[in-house]
């Protein structure tokens, strides 16, 4: 299978994934208090209060993790499957996920403990299009082999090791016990 590293790493990883985490959790929580702030009969205005932080939050990790994202998708090869999904998730990401939560936050702004019904449905459309767009970064990295490391297998040696991944034979340095390749299929 032919991989392509990612060009934006921390500390050995594709840094892209590590830094979606935070808007993806940010705007999972921000529908999740919005909804018990909404069928709460709008009782408790903290709920959507914090919804409103956990937008703000969102965003501001969404833009922070756009750049690795960004810098890695200049690195596909053009004419690709990979190359074209790739450009969706992104669009997607930044302009439609971003854009959505982005105008959710604009009408909730002036008084976060009482949105408007409309910034509530920005943020459902939002969540519902970031599940789309996740589904597209997963399989650019499980399918087609987009951030994974040339040579990767159950037995490489720690990113941190700075041996490459296709090597065997890992050391008991790295708590892993030692890997032999698997038998040449016979003919």
């Amino acid at each position: 299978m032919t991989t392509i590293p990612s060009r934006a790493k921390l500390l050995g990883h594709a840094a892209h994934p590590m830094l979606i985490v935070v808007p993806l959790g940010m705007f999972v929580g921000a529908e999740v208090f919005d909804a018990v702030y909404l069928f709460g009969g709008k009782s408790n205005p903290t709920w959507a209060t914090i919804a409103y932080w956990m937008t703000v939050v969102g965003l501001i990790g969404g833009l922070v993790a756009a750049v690795p994202g960004w810098i890695d998708w200049f690195g596909i090869p053009s004419g690709t499957r990979a190359k074209a999904v790739g450009l969706v998730h992104g669009l997607g990401n930044g302009l439609g996920v971003l854009g959505l939560y982005g105008t959710s936050w604009w009408f909730r702004k002036d008084d976060p403990a009482n949105p408007p019904d409309l910034a509530l449905l920005l943020g459902v459309c939002g969540f519902a299009l970031g599940g789309v767009t996740a589904w597209l970064g997963g399989e650019l990295i499980e399918r087609l082999g987009i951030s994974v490391h040339p040579g990767a297998n159950p037995n490489a040696p720690n990113s941190l090791s700075g041996r490459p991944a296709g090597t065997m034979g890992v050391s008991a340095a790295d708590g892993i016990r030692s890997a032999t390749p698997p038998p040449a299929p016979s003919s």
